[in-house]
């Protein structure tokens, strides 16, 4: 009897140090703000704002342009034609229209060119979690930015150590 209890603690010992040795390690980090501290990221948006600018140049012309265009058409609105006043009515509303369109390839492009610059510092940042994970046995690695479904993030963070790997 007495070997028999012995057998199921060692077999009981056994189990539970292999079901001890099988758990997976979870680690987390947040993303958002590892992103947002890349240099290149910096550097992205220092692009995307100076490209943002040239836009918002172009439309203020081109508004200051039509204010003026509607100004004078006003003032000599009396001394024309019925026939002149309609060319130049619609003459304005293209004009109208053109910097709507102007507006609308802008917001592509900007939001293009964000897509363009992102997608690099994007996988650089998760090449350098993946390789951190995986050298520190992690199995899993959760983002543990706000509203990513994390609730609590109290395991191994893992921003500090790469940060270290990206060099800042």
């Amino acid at each position: 009897m007495k070997l028999l209890k012995t057998l199921l603690f060692v077999t009981a010992l056994v189990i539970g140090t292999s079901f001890m040795s099988a758990q997976s390690k979870v680690a987390h980090i947040n993303t958002q703000e590892l992103v947002e501290a890349m240099p290149a990221m910096q550097n992205a948006r220092a692009e995307l704002e100076k490209l943002a600018k040239t836009y918002e140049t172009d439309i203020q012309t081109m508004a200051t342009e039509l204010q003026n265009k509607v100004k004078q058409y006003d003032a000599e609105a009396s001394t024309k034609t019925d026939e002149e006043n309609t060319k130049r009515m619609q003459e304005v509303q293209g004009m109208e229209q053109s910097i709507r369109q102007y507006q609308a390839q802008a917001q592509q492009d900007l939001a293009k060119k964000e897509a363009e610059l992102l997608e690099p510092i994007l996988k650089q940042a998760k090449d350098a979690v993946v390789k951190v994970a995986t050298a520190q046995g992690f199995n899993y690695v959760l983002d543990s930015t706000a509203g990513q479904g994390v609730i609590l993030a109290d395991g191994k963070d893992l921003l500090p150590d790469v940060k270290k790997e990206l060099g800042f």
